[in-house]
């Protein structure tokens, strides 16, 4: 009879594992000591993606620098292969938040990959004597060089998905510029009436922050995209061979199809956590400038009777328990505490970063806990503000128009025809009397009808002119 349990042995001594599962003891003494977040490594398939690409990359190397045998570099090359396409991820149990430096994320995959490389090899769980978490699945390596190997190769994934929804939030920002390029608004500083502009120009702001920063978002892929594997327990590349840290390496850039490069130096980029912290920053720029757009978004749609009202964002949801007919812009919203949520895990990164210590940075499993949900929250909240909110936002036409008609802010245009006093002359008596700009320079016979129409004209007034 097959018994329910089996036998493993670490340094502390031995425990019973469950006999179905493929983890193992060192996996087991992190579930009973991390009981952080309730939230295990596998629901990050990117995470585990990434560590099987590290362990595959590593097992091949290995196996061309002879190593290790080929028997058992199929078996952790198939395991692998498997994880990659998605199989067993319910068995990376570990919490995302650890001590160690990752190291029970790295006991957790060794294991996995060995039990299951076991079973291809038609031999039981546990049975470690044919191929060994430690000895076979983790040779020539180190949590300290495989983990942060792996945070790097898996954010770089994540972020793919991220920019997508980066793109879709930009163009969606453009459709609408040019869909409101013909409607003439006042433009506000500091919430008071300035000048005019269309609204397709305040949209098309917003388009170009996206794009903004979608490129400095592949700046800092680029700096992620330098890896230490190879470096083992400090940067000395101890237990090595010296050609295998170029191999792995190269390895790994092919089996993921991503560009990686080996850090120069590797003991410096074992310790060395910047490239985390400025994605941290760029992520948080994002955040900054998506939140300063909802903000916007809520304002100009505010009322909409006693607001600002220009413009009108889809109905989502009602909007209050007892107040009937009340809508309220939810999906800015959102948006906006997603944003709150990615600054705080910048401070976050931040301190992990500055907590290193001489040659390791032990804090890098909260440093990529924090970046993980930033991209992750991030991405989805890109793609509820595009789906939910912009795409159906409509324009309040005549209350613009209106507006620009009856604005004291016209008399900026006239500055250079009738002079500075005169403009302030007639926007104070504009706001004092609540008449036109127009009706106030013809009356006072400081422009002909003709020239007042030239100057007024929503080209004009929205752009730079020609000599």
């Amino acid at each position: 009879m097959q018994t329910s349990t089996r036998s493993e042995h670490d340094l502390l001594g031995d425990r019973d594992i469950p006999a179905d599962v493929y983890w193992g003891i060192h996996t087991l003494r992190a579930l009973e000591n991390y009981q952080i977040t309730g939230r295990s490594i596998g629901t990050y398939p990117e995470l585990v993606r990434a560590l099987a690409l590290v362990k595959r990359a590593a097992a091949r190397a290995n196996q061309q620098l002879g190593q290790l045998e080929a028997e058992r570099a199929d078996a952790i090359a198939a395991a692998c292969l498997d994880l990659e396409a998605g199989r067993l991820h319910d068995q990376f149990v570990v919490d995302v938040i650890q001590g160690g430096a990752g190291t029970s994320t790295n006991m957790n995959a060794n294991e996995v990959i060995a039990n299951l490389a076991l079973e291809k090899l038609g031999r039981p769980k546990g049975d470690y004597a044919a191929l060994h978490p430690l000895n076979h699945v983790n040779m020539s390596q180190s949590t300290n060089d495989v983990y942060p190997t792996t945070l790097k190769l898996a954010i770089v994934f994540a972020i793919e998905d991220l920019l997508d929804a980066m793109g879709a939030l930009k163009a969606a920002f453009a459709a609408k510029a040019a869909e409101f390029a013909d409607v003439l608004k006042m433009g506000r500083t500091q919430l008071q009436d300035a000048v005019p502009m269309t609204l397709g120009q305040e949209f098309m702001t917003y388009a170009v922050m996206m794009g903004e920063d979608i490129a400095r978002l592949r700046e800092a892929i680029a700096l992620i995209q330098e890896v230490n594997l190879g470096a083992t327990a400090i940067g000395t590349g101890i237990n090595t061979d010296i050609r295998y840290a170029q191999l792995a390496t190269a390895l790994l850039a092919e089996f993921a199809g991503v560009r990686l490069v080996p850090a120069h130096d590797l003991i410096e980029a074992t310790q060395d956590t910047g490239s985390f912290v400025q994605l941290s920053g760029v992520l948080k720029r994002i955040a900054c400038k998506l939140s300063k757009v909802c903000n916007d978004l809520r304002l100009l749609s505010s009322g909409p009777q006693g607001g600002l009202n220009e413009i009108r964002l889809p109905e989502r949801a009602a909007g209050s328990s007892i107040m009937p007919g009340k809508v309220n812009p939810v999906i800015p919203e959102v948006v906006n505490q997603i944003a709150f949520e990615v600054i705080g895990n910048d401070v976050t990164i931040t301190m992990a970063s500055e907590g290193g210590q001489l040659q390791l940075n032990a804090f890098e499993p909260i440093i990529g806990h924090s970046l993980f949900k930033s991209i992750e929250h991030l991405a989805a909240g890109c793609r509820t503000l595009t789906e939910n909110c912009v795409k159906g936002i409509t324009a309040n036409r005549e209350l613009l128009a209106e507006r620009v008609r009856c604005s004291a802010g016209l008399a900026t245009a006239l500055n250079p025809h009738i002079g500075y006093e005169n403009a302030t002359w007639v926007a104070r008596e504009a706001l004092r009397s609540g008449r036109s700009v127009a009706e106030l320079v013809l009356e006072k016979g400081l422009m002909s009808a003709e020239a007042l129409e030239a100057v007024l004209r929503p080209e004009v007034l929205t752009a730079p002119q020609g000599s």
